[in-house]
């Protein structure tokens, strides 16, 4: 049943990524008709994550919100399978990073490197970064459960050459990696909700206390990682910026917590200047005290 939900589906992923990008975006608009308007896709989470967040807003404020992130969302979604196709020359114009140099210094250093980013704005086409850097790019998520579109993720992914691991294989990787000298840049998005039998800090993220991942500190102060953490702005439908924020070459010398505590500041800062690109309709606040 999962390679027969894969073999109908392929072809119109792949007619979808070949579609000019005005095509592609009116196609886009579309889908925000269908997910916002017909299906309700997480509405009352979404509605009930804006609540939280932004409690001095008025609910009409927030409605603003709710409609940019849900054509938003559709942007970006539909961005990953436009990367089946799209050209190097092509991705280079509408994902720009601003301050490559901050990477390339810290490469001197011969350290690898945890690259911590939000899901905000476009983290798909981050991996485009690994074509400009010596490092070897590798990317942590989270297995799909029909294995036909998680080799599909994994492929489109990894177009730019970065090799994608499921979390539970990480740790092990980074072992390896460190025994064998191999530098790395692992990249990971550290700002989901935790399962609560594994959190072990809580935090105030958006004014809610609520349990956060430690994960990529522990990585970092074990293997003596330098720790970036990359801001991806959304400069229009279709191009964006980013720019590495350095938190720290010395993890171990930094008290517990504090680099997770640096990150969701940093993260934090991204959704004031336009919340209507975070990803509101992931349950970040389920757990919260």
């Amino acid at each position: 049943m999962q390679f027969l939900v894969f073999i109908i589906a392929f072809p119109f992923l792949w007619i979808i990524s070949i579609l000019p990008f005005r095509l592609f975006y009116w196609f886009s608009d579309f889908v925000y008709l269908i997910i916002y308007y017909i299906i309700g896709y997480r509405k009352k989470t979404v509605r009930y994550n804006l609540a939280l967040a932004f409690p001095n807003l008025s609910a009409k404020e927030r409605l603003v919100i709710e409609k940019k992130s849900y054509h938003h969302l559709c942007d970006m979604f539909l961005e990953m399978i436009k990367t089946m196709t799209i050209s190097p020359k092509e991705m280079n114009k509408r994902f720009v990073i601003t301050n490559l140099e901050v990477v390339k210094e810290f490469e001197k250093k011969g350290k690898s490197t945890i690259l911590l980013a939000s899901h905000y704005a476009s983290w798909e086409w981050l991996l485009s970064l690994n074509e400009k850097t010596s490092f070897k790019g590798i990317g942590v998520y989270k297995k799909i459960t029909n294995k036909y579109f998680d080799k599909l993720i994994r492929d489109i992914r990894s177009k730019y050459k970065a090799e994608l691991v499921e979390t539970k294989r990480a740790i092990p990787l980074m072992a390896e990696n460190q025994e064998k000298g191999i530098l790395c840049m692992y990249g990971l998005a550290s700002d989901q909700s935790p399962k609560l039998n594994r959190a072990f800090h809580w935090d105030k993220f958006m004014g809610v206390e609520v349990p956060v991942h430690t994960g990529a500190e522990m990585l970092a102060k074990r293997y003596d990682l330098t720790v970036l953490f990359v801001k991806v702005k959304k400069i229009k439908r279709g191009f964006y910026e980013a720019t590495f924020v350095p938190i720290t070459d010395d993890a171990r010398s930094i008290p517990d917590f504090e680099i997770t505590n640096i990150f969701l500041r940093e993260v934090e800062k991204q959704i004031f200047e336009a919340p209507e690109y975070y990803f509101w309709t992931h349950k970040r606040w389920k757990h919260r005290r």
